[in-house]
């Protein structure tokens, strides 16, 4: 009977693990088809900022009804004023802010490097951590020292990639003697659109660390999500009517059932994959859902050169792999130290080096 049992549960284990890892790989490829997709629109004339309310509406109605059948019971009793605040400043951080970063970036560069420098985001984590002290650093330690190497190489994988991208070749009977200045060998549009990126990737870490104080208070994540996407919305669509004093549709080009469509879709991807990477944090932890990032930069690739005719030159895959391999050394410094719950990141303060980077 014992091994009956012991058989039974070796099944499960591995059906639970082929399950994790198929999930995460599907979620990276909805992830670069989303990014390719929106590349697309925005090159139409859809205003990122629309794009982001369309999205984000879609994700609210998509996880709402999934946090109040299984995270009801979780919710606070009581809407404090500094929960508030907090879910305003995620909201604004990480629905807002970041979105419109990384949609500006990725207008101006491509799906490619737009899905490779949200990989910069585990080293960006891991300082935020060290300067709130909420990761514990000794350089006599090995694992603090492969983090710190770790994060620097990703910091110079990403500074490769967007110069070496943004580099223009020619052939030299077509090269005008213009061309000759110093910065005439530089795409500026693709280098400015690399710094939106970076930009919004420390956003995004930022909100990370903010959103590992928040779930202290308010641990339910898919409802967390829910109800920052509607405040994100709000706050989108009132910087928008300020600044364009309209929601700018080109319709005549796009067609309403092609954003609905797209923005149902997407908010589909995002709200299920959300769901399931918290899902897995629980049974494998973050390390493991980290691992599969970079998966969505070489299906965009793949996606951007076969459907919108992007191309990729070898600097830029140079980059993405000092990028990458920084990405892994923080990794396995990680999983070396191990991880612990996010409540005890937040409650503990004493001096240990084991405290969580990725949450």
């Amino acid at each position: 009977m014992n091994w009956v049992e012991m058989s039974e549960s070796s099944k499960k284990d591995l059906v639970e693990e082929i399950a994790i890892i198929a999930g995460l790989i599907a979620g990276q490829v909805f992830y670069a088809g989303n990014a390719v997709m929106s590349s697309y629109l925005m090159s139409l004339g859809l205003n990122p900022l629309t794009l982001i309310v369309l999205c984000s509406s879609a994700t609210f109605l998509v996880l709402s009804p999934i946090s109040f059948l299984f995270e009801r019971h979780q919710w606070p009793k009581k809407l404090t004023k500094k929960l508030m605040v907090q879910l305003v400043l995620i909201a604004f951080t990480g629905v807002t802010l970041f979105q419109s970063l990384i949609l500006q970036g990725l207008k101006m560069t491509s799906p490619a490097i737009a899905t490779a420098m949200p990989n910069l985001a585990p080293g960006f984590i891991f300082a935020i951590a060290w300067a709130f002290r909420l990761e514990k650093v000794k350089v006599s330690c090995l694992y603090s020292r492969v983090k710190i190497g770790g994060t620097l190489l990703c910091v110079v994988g990403a500074v490769t990639m967007s110069i070496l991208q943004s580099t223009t070749v020619q052939p030299a009977e077509e090269v005008p003697l213009s061309s000759l200045a110093p910065d005439g060998a530089f795409d500026r549009e693709k280098i400015i659109g690399c710094l939106y990126l970076v930009a919004g990737v420390f956003v995004l870490s930022s909100n990370i660390v903010l959103q590992a104080h928040t779930l202290g208070d308010f641990p339910a994540p898919i409802s967390l999500c829910a109800i920052t996407s509607l405040i994100g919305v709000i706050i989108t669509g009132l910087i928008e009517l300020g600044q364009y004093h309209k929601f700018d549709i080109d319709w005549s080009r796009l067609g309403v059932g092609s954003v609905i469509g797209f923005s149902l879709l997407a908010g589909t991807v995002i709200g299920t994959s959300v769901s399931f990477n918290g899902w897995a944090m629980k049974k494998r932890g973050p390390v493991l859902v980290s691992m599969f990032s970079p998966i969505s930069t070489v299906v965009s690739v793949v996606l951007g050169v076969v459907s919108l005719g992007d191309t990729i030159r070898i600097g830029s895959l140079a980059g993405m792999f000092l990028m990458f391999t920084g990405l892994y050394f923080v990794l396995w410094a990680k999983g070396k130290e191990g991880y612990l719950p996010i409540e005890e990141v937040v409650l503990e303060t004493e001096d240990d080096t084991e405290k969580p980077l990725l949450v």
